[in-house]
């Protein structure tokens, strides 16, 4: 008697498991809709090709299986003796994709973009960066440093769509000290342990890059607490701190293209027009162009690369965000603007003095040559710092600068590879690289068995084409030399959690529809619509 009670309260017990196991997927799949399923007890991609994410080439196919967010096995897959096994001795699972002729290699790391404000929604801001390939983001705070950790902490608990987010906060952010108490280098341990106590991780630099002394103080102090730092070095604080000098100092990254060109420079300051105003953008853009031209090139690419290397800060070029300096043409008109870029950010994008990065109202021809040979001595010293053993990281600072989010991740990695780098150490770049500068490298950025279950899933290796990455996938050729677009990445997995991205895309396309009823032409589109009789 004592064993049949026993028995029935065992199977009562595991009733009562599976239907909140069943409740758990029901509410995932409420919460989701068809944009995405999962994580499940047992998820199992069959035959991929694998791109292993630490630079070296693709291995398999494999048999790789998920149990909930992690990587649990990866078996290889031997196609010799599979038609005489059989699929007897292949694991299974709840859910089983085929992957047979794609490419799964780790999400995207991109470590600095930005949310900006209504009324462009988050939704489409995340569904784009996760449809290309985004699983870790670090996006400003736009919003605000508290908006910013709530929609981090929701992501994490994967209560919303989106990538995993370590939200970017600047020196002395979400605490109640004067600018006095926060410029004491002496008082940088207990400001750097108070922030990380609220949750910063990345902490940015940028507004104390006129003190070296509390530079360095603020970036020790936020290592030593478990976090990093990064920097954009204001042009107007460069003759302060140059991009050696902030390696020298300890940051952890440096973002875009500021100080490096100053680093080599003759002087010790640009020599800017006797007008020039920091605070006119127009101004800003140009001459921060223009420190190419005057940069050593010779002292810029030995000892400038090898000081940088040898003080071991990383790189986060962000190219993709100033790209429109030298064809303003082409960014305006890039084919996804249509469909896929929300009108709020085409009227943030286009020319106005009013808002941040608008300031195209005066680009001339010579601005656009400008850009282009600061596009070719920023690009060779991006390959000579890789080439000399620097690290070079992943971000796109996109939403900003006709940069649409996600489809900026892709052409960032396109820039990345004109700069001279082979594809496998691009794609380095945005995954281990990436997780190694925000020190997450022991959980993420890497295709193996312990790591999050955070991967992509490509129509067509990357290695022969990047644009199979694009949403829209890329033209080709089959094995008969018939014309087809591929599918770009079909799913892209986030926790475990399976994306449909062409669900999301189609989403993406929804906002966007619904933002532009009623819209008319702008100073840009006007001169090329077709008037209707």
């Amino acid at each position: 008697m004592i064993y049949q009670i026993n028995r029935i309260a065992k199977i009562l017990g595991l009733g009562l498991v599976l239907l909140a196991l069943s409740w758990q997927e029901a509410q995932a799949q409420k919460q989701f809709g068809d944009l995405a399923e999962g994580p499940y007890d047992r998820l199992v991609i069959r035959n991929a090709m694998v791109i292993p994410g630490h630079g070296g080439p693709p291995v398999g196919p494999y048999d790789i299986v998920i149990e909930g967010d992690k990587i649990t096995r990866m078996i290889p897959f031997d196609p010799v003796t599979a038609e005489r096994r059989g699929d007897a001795n292949r694991p299974t699972g709840d859910r089983i994709i085929d992957a047979t002729g794609k490419y799964i290699m780790p999400g995207l790391i991109d470590l600095h973009g930005h949310l900006r404000q209504e009324p462009m929604p988050l939704e489409y801001i995340y569904y784009l960066k996760l449809a290309h390939g985004v699983t870790t983001f670090g996006p400003a705070s736009d919003r605000g440093v508290e908006y910013a950790m709530e929609e981090a902490r929701l992501a994490d608990r994967n209560e919303i769509l989106a990538p995993t987010m370590y939200p970017l906060w600047s020196w002395g952010s979400g605490l109640d000290y004067d600018e006095v108490f926060l410029s004491n280098p002496e008082n940088a341990p207990r400001i750097a342990k108070e922030m990380a106590e609220q949750g910063a991780h990345q902490v940015y630099l940028n507004g104390i890059a006129w003190n070296q002394e509390l530079f360095k103080a603020a970036a020790d102090a936020v290592w030593e607490n478990g976090g990093v730092t990064g920097v954009h070095i204001p042009p107007s604080y460069t003759s302060v701190i140059d991009a050696v000098d902030a390696a020298r100092l300890g940051v952890t990254f440096i973002l875009h293209h500021y100080g490096y060109g100053e680093s080599s420079l003759d002087r010790a300051v640009q020599d800017y027009p006797r007008d020039y105003n920091f605070d006119n953008e127009n101004h800003r853009f140009r001459e921060a162009g223009r420190v190419w031209q005057e940069a050593n090139r010779e002292r810029l690419l030995g000892e400038v690369a090898d000081s940088l290397v040898a003080y071991g800060v990383f790189m986060q070029p962000t190219q993709v965000v100033y790209e429109a300096n030298r064809d303003i043409i082409r960014a305006q008109s890039l084919p996804w603007h249509e469909k896929y870029t929300h009108q709020a950010l085409i009227e943030w994008n286009l020319p106005d003095p009013a808002y941040h990065g608008s300031f195209h109202y005066d680009w001339t021809s010579d601005d656009e040559q400008t850009w282009y040979e600061a596009y070719d001595l920023w690009g060779d010293l991006i390959y000579e710092f890789n080439k000399r053993g620097g690290t070079v990281a992943y971000g796109t600072d996109d939403n900003y600068i006709w940069a649409t989010p996600g489809f900026s991740n892709i052409r960032e990695l396109q820039l990345l590879r004109e700069s001279g780098m082979h594809t496998l150490e691009v794609l380095k770049s945005a995954t281990h690289n990436s997780a190694k500068a925000l020190r997450i490298e022991d959980k993420t950025g890497l295709v193996r068995p312990g790591y999050e279950a955070d991967l992509i899933l490509i129509d067509g290796s990357p290695l022969y084409n990047l644009r199979f990455m694009y949403s829209f996938g890329a033209v080709t050729l089959d094995e008969d030399n018939n014309m087809y677009r591929t599918r770009g990445i079909v799913h892209t997995i986030k926790d475990g959690i399976v994306i449909n991205n062409d669900k999301l895309m189609e989403e993406v396309a929804r906002m966007v529809k619904e933002s532009k009823e009623g819209v008319g032409s702008n100073i840009a589109n006007d001169p090329f619509l077709i008037e209707e009789d």
